[in-house]
């Protein structure tokens, strides 16, 4: 039968030295005049008066002593002790030597699982996985393929701080607020931007914000909108309202994005220097998708 760790003798039985029996239930069992101890009762078999006792009702060992289950007399007679084999020493394993096939399927626990295991391959789960920690994926989670296409390999949140410039001088200028915050799932980047600006001089041109956590995606024709709001503004140019909503373009040559308004006429605009005041807002929602 296949085993592991040391191989088991065969036979090796032996006939113990024989007992005379007095007035008492325990004897001590001597193999060539020497202790034996036998590994339980169940090794030995015992005659008493011609009859096979049952081990552990009708006599128990201890180390290297028996006892009956009552006091024997000296007209009793200990036919024959004989202990049926040796005790077996299974050993230890010799290592890199114990086979899948030798553990019972379902017989490892969690338990016997090291704290932080490394897998080389892959690892195949069949049912639901659940953790009560963090789950550290460095590669990427592959959802519902193994393709590039399938693969969510980032994910990602935090706050930043958006600067302004303009296309012709940037003079200078001050903020009350920019509260900025981005959120990024794979190659989308979802921006909440608060920007209130407290003072500006000697501005002129386009104005542009930038700055942002992730550069938009480089590619031909590749603009992307989002939508923007605007507060305390002025008429200066074509403008003709306070207020106004319209959309940010993102620029990917240089990662800016330029904002568009109203001019009054039915078409729109860059927003520049002279639509703005020293306390000028801008609330900008926009999702986009960067190359990173």
């Amino acid at each position: 039968m296949p085993f592991i760790g040391q191989e088991p003798l065969t036979g090796a039985y032996h006939v113990l030295d024989s007992i005379t029996a007095s007035a008492t239930a325990t004897y001590n069992l001597q193999l060539n005049s020497g202790a034996f101890s036998p590994a339980s009762a169940n090794q030995l078999l015992v005659s008493l008066n011609g009859v096979i006792q049952k081990p552990g009702s009708s006599f128990t060992i201890s180390g290297s002593q028996i006892t009956f289950s009552s006091a024997l007399t000296s007209s009793d007679s200990i036919d024959f002790i004989i202990a049926l084999g040796d005790v077996l020493s299974v050993g230890t394993p010799t290592d890199g030597t114990v086979t899948t096939n030798k553990i019972a399927n379902d017989a490892v626990t969690g338990a016997k699982i090291e704290n932080n295991p490394t897998i080389a391959g892959n690892l195949g789960v069949n049912g639901i996985t659940t953790s009560t920690g963090a789950i550290v994926a460095s590669a990427g989670v592959a959802v519902g393929g193994t393709g590039s296409a399938n693969t969510l390999d980032d994910f990602e949140k935090g706050t930043f701080s958006a600067t302004m410039s303009f296309t012709t001088a940037n003079g200078s200028h001050a903020f009350n607020r920019n509260v900025c915050s981005y959120v990024k799932i794979g190659r989308m980047v979802h921006l909440q931007m608060f920007v209130e600006l407290s003072s500006k001089s000697g501005a002129s041109g386009n104005a542009r914000l930038s700055n942002l956590p992730f550069a938009p995606q480089n590619t031909t024709n590749g603009f992307q909108f989002g939508f923007v709001a605007f507060n305390n503004m002025t008429n200066g140019g074509a403008f003709d309202s306070d207020k106004a909503s319209m959309f940010v373009q993102l620029n990917p040559g240089d990662g800016t994005m330029r904002m568009y308004v109203g001019n009054g006429s039915g078409g729109i605009t860059q927003l520049d220097a002279s639509h703005m005041t020293d306390t000028t807002q801008f609330r900008v929602n926009i999702t986009y998708e960067t190359d990173s």
